[in-house]
């Protein structure tokens, strides 16, 4: 099952703050946090970090903290002394941001205290290759991407789809960060250009990122990086479908209710032989094909469109489409809704065979 996470930077906020944000995470469907024990200046600052902890596990959430190997030298720790932090910070997993030789982890994915041990994917090495080499417990092996602060430095497309395919291919659960356009906090600073994963997600609403990276079948669980998000953003991502692509669309004022029931009810899935110029849905004239559907909104046809073809065109009448490019209409085509702005890009996404759906 896919899965949804916050973050949580203790030296930031009051513990008030914190619960009141993990209880709405939770009332929200989200069940992972995010933690980073590098940031952590103080005692008191671990401290709070272990009560926050404890009170979000008793909620059920699973928790992973982001260590270096100095964090365990200044602990005084080993990576062999990983039962010690599952205890005393109440973790599910360590993510390594910086690893060792690949050994050491696969020895720490055999401890016996259940810790999983999370690995950076975004570094695009061999570096799970290499543990993999050393035969580690599979089942205690996950991954996640890294944030970027900084704008035009986060991932491109290409690179992270490379990098999480490695970790696909070996059968490793994966995870990567979204961003709040609301929150400001980050592990070291306040974060004003926020914390996603990909670059080209810096100005996306957090529901169009959680959208890209679901789709890419990738990504298996999402993670807000910067705290706090609005109330707004986490009840959008606890409704989201997490297994079909939905496209948010604005309905045309003439389109009729047959049109809507095609547009809303139907099953839709993108043919196999694919075009360049749009992605058919095609069940809907085999299902409307008695169906009546007068001529309107013909104008020329534009990158998300969503179209059904009318009576003028008897063969094709009742055929569902959305345009990928401009190209005129000969009249015969009725624009029933528009995908909106910022997630016409999905469209370029959606594979052959695969199965959508619209919402508003």
């Amino acid at each position: 099952m896919r899965r949804l996470g916050i973050s949580i930077y203790p030296q930031h906020s009051t513990m008030e703050e914190m619960q009141r944000y993990i209880q709405l995470a939770h009332d929200n469907g989200f069940d992972r946090i995010f933690t980073c024990l590098m940031s952590l200046e103080n005692k008191k600052e671990q401290q709070k970090l272990q009560r926050i902890n404890l009170f979000a596990k008793e909620l059920g959430f699973d928790i992973s903290a982001d260590i270096a190997p100095s964090v365990f030298q200044d602990l005084g720790l080993t990576y062999k002394d990983i039962a010690y932090l599952k205890e005393n910070y109440h973790l599910a997993a360590l993510r390594l941001d910086l690893g060792f030789s690949g050994q050491e982890e696969a020895f720490m994915s055999l401890n016996e205290c259940g810790l999983k041990v999370e690995l950076n994917i975004s570094n695009g090495t061999k570096y799970v290759d290499n543990i993999m080499s050393y035969q580690p417990n599979q089942d205690n092996i996950i991954g996640c991407h890294n944030f970027y602060p900084r704008k035009y430095t986060g991932l491109s497309r290409q690179h992270f789809l490379n990098t999480s395919k490695i970790f696909k291919d070996n059968h490793l659960r994966t995870a990567a960060m979204i961003s709040s356009e609301h929150a400001v906090f980050g592990p070291w600073e306040q974060t004003l250009h926020g914390l996603p994963t990909l670059e080209e997600h810096r100005a996306l609403p957090i529901i169009v990122q959680a959208k890209d990276l679901w789709n890419t079948g990738l990504i298996d669980d999402l993670i807000i990086g910067n705290m706090f998000a609005s109330e707004e953003e986490l009840h959008a991502l606890g409704r989201l479908n997490r297994n079909k692509l939905e496209l948010k669309v604005i309905s045309m004022p003439a389109t009729t209710q047959l049109e809507e029931d095609i547009l809303f009810k139907e099953l839709h899935f993108n043919r196999g032989d694919i075009s360049d110029y749009v992605i058919r849905s095609t069940q809907s004239r085999v299902n409307y094909k008695n169906g009546d559907f007068p001529v309107h909104d013909t104008h020329s046809l534009k990158p998300g469109d969503v179209t059904i073809d009318n009576n003028l065109d008897v063969r094709y009448k009742g055929e569902l489409q959305i345009v990928l490019k401009e190209m005129p209409n000969a009249g015969s085509t009725n624009i029933v809704a528009k995908v909106v702005e910022e997630e016409r890009f999905l469209l370029q996404h959606i594979q052959p065979w695969q199965s959508f759906k619209f919402t508003t």
